[in-house]
């Protein structure tokens, strides 16, 4: 990835920080089955020093830390400076003390070697503009056998939670075939991807599995919509250069096309992602 594109994609990030600030508790709710599996993947125990990477506004690293207890902790990090602030915003909200937070690049960590038990990262190693060289950088701070544990989504058709919103856009818009290994959602979507890249990295007893689940809340189809279009910033910026009278009739067809996954008008998409983990050496 380029600096030009480097600079672009942060300040995506930067600009959808709001969005995911606001709809943070709906966010923890939709991904908590996530979490729990990466924290049983790695192994997290109470009284861990845990690694998250790309934490966003706080989320895995505030459950973990509530895992951990107060005799462990959680160093939250992130690129985005924004994402640092309201991760320590929330944090405050919630009364957690065992978390620390720090704005820097998956790869380029100011963390010494071997300080972490384990470190995780959740729907964020898709974003890395290099993921070989950050998820070394992962394994270097953390402990000898401690393991290093990642959540991606699975191929899109498994997900309508993503690709609903996807189609209905493309009936208005002209989309641009993605490169399968630029930054974006699905880019490690396909089996084994991730996980020779971590193998690569250097990480042994390499292991992936599927895990499919509900992505649930209590919102309405409305209140989707209006989580969807903030939070993705490349999703944000189409919609943005559209009429208003457009922007509506998207609106619309995306709240008739996921009616049948809003039983009792409370959200519940089926889902599947991987996950992802592998150990450093000894």
């Amino acid at each position: 990835m380029s600096q030009v594109q480097l600079s672009d994609t942060l300040r995506e990030w930067r600009d959808s920080a709001k969005y995911w600030e606001t709809h943070a508790r709906t966010i923890q709710t939709m991904f908590a089955p996530v979490t729990s599996a990466l924290i049983e993947e790695a192994g997290i125990i109470e009284g861990d020093a845990v690694l998250d990477v790309a934490g966003g506004p706080g989320e895995p690293s505030l459950t973990i830390a509530e895992k951990v207890g107060p005799a462990g902790f959680v160093m939250c990090t992130d690129a985005v400076a924004e994402m640092v602030a309201a991760a320590e915003s929330e944090a405050a909200r919630r009364g957690v003390k065992n978390i620390q937070f720090q704005q820097c690049q998956a790869d380029s960590l100011p963390f010494e070697n071997n300080s972490f038990d384990a470190a995780v990262s959740r729907l964020g190693v898709m974003f890395f503009p290099d993921p070989v060289a950050a998820l070394r950088e992962m394994l270097r701070v953390t402990k000898s056998e401690g393991a290093l544990s990642f959540a991606v989504w699975h191929e899109s058709n498994a997900n309508p939670f993503a690709y609903i919103v996807t189609d209905v856009v493309s009936r208005h818009l002209k989309t641009q075939p993605t490169d399968p290994d630029a930054p974006g959602a699905f880019r490690f979507a396909e089996p084994g991807k991730l996980a020779r890249v971590l193998a690569e990295a250097g990480a042994v007893h390499v292991r992936e599995r599927l895990l499919k689940f509900q992505i649930e809340a209590p919102i309405s189809r409305e209140e989707f919509w209006e989580m969807r279009s903030g939070t993705s910033g490349t999703l944000r910026e189409k919609l943005d250069a559209l009429s208003s009278d457009l922007r509506l009739t998207i609106a619309n067809e995306v709240n008739e096309a996921v009616a049948e996954f809003f039983p009792d008008e409370q959200m519940s998409f089926p889902a599947e992602m991987l996950i992802v983990s592998g150990d450093k050496p000894t």
